[in-house]
């Protein structure tokens, strides 16, 4: 990625980079690494000061991990995207492990945490930026949270092939049993039988070689609201 391709991609994610000086435009250029991960790939591992990410193409996904290996999705980062999580040199008071895979081979620009962190000092837009970036993803980890503590796994499962099908158009979620268990903080048997049950309503249909279609959206709805 040449500084051109790179200078359009920060103006479009950072709102504050026409107001940066042009030393602190030079410090995010040199400091910012184009890397292309296949799927699969661990790119943040816990308290590691990996760097502020940007998602140029494909998918990322944030959770944390318990002693016992299980994992929780807090929530997946697309194009356009900007993960704050992974500097945690910036944000001194995140005190959690977050950990992060790409879902599917990605192309990402990592802006390294000690450039970002000098930059952050010297600009309240880069501050104001950072916290408001954080906050919101701290809302959507709140919402993961209510939904794993206080609703019925049917709702949970309707909310989430609703959340599926906005984002990727189409009334199809290609996604195994097995990822959206993942994606859910649940387990496959219990994710794969309330899609049966679903099935067996009339309100989806599921296979392996298509997934899993909506056919009744307004049933779906009642069921998330």
């Amino acid at each position: 990625m040449d500084r051109q391709e790179l200078t359009l991609l920060f103006e479009n994610a950072f709102p504050f980079w026409e107001g940066l000086g042009d030393w602190d435009k030079e410090t995010f250029l040199n400091s910012s690494q184009y890397v292309e991960f296949k799927k699969g790939t661990n790119i943040h591992d816990g308290g590691e000061c990996t760097g502020v990410i940007l998602i140029k193409s494909g998918s990322l996904r944030l959770y944390m991990l318990s002693d016992e290996g299980k994992e929780i999705t807090l929530y997946r980062l697309f194009p356009g995207d900007t993960c704050i999580l992974s500097a945690s040199c910036v944000l001194h008071t995140i005190t959690f492990d977050v950990f992060i895979d790409a879902e599917e081979d990605s192309e990402c620009v990592v802006v390294g945490g000690c450039a970002y962190e000098g930059v952050w000092q010297r600009s309240d837009e880069v501050k104001i930026f950072t916290y408001e970036t954080a906050l919101s993803r701290f809302s959507d980890v709140m919402w993961i949270m209510q939904q794993i503590l206080f609703m019925s796994m049917d709702k949970r499962l309707a909310i989430f092939l609703l959340d599926e099908i906005s984002k990727v158009g189409g009334d199809t979620v290609k996604l195994t049993h097995e990822q959206i268990a993942k994606y859910m903080g649940s387990a496959r048997e219990v994710v794969s039988r309330m899609l049966k049950y679903f099935a067996a309503d009339g309100i989806i249909s599921s296979s392996r070689s298509e997934g899993i279609k909506i056919l009744d959206k307004k049933r779906l709805r009642a069921l998330a609201g």
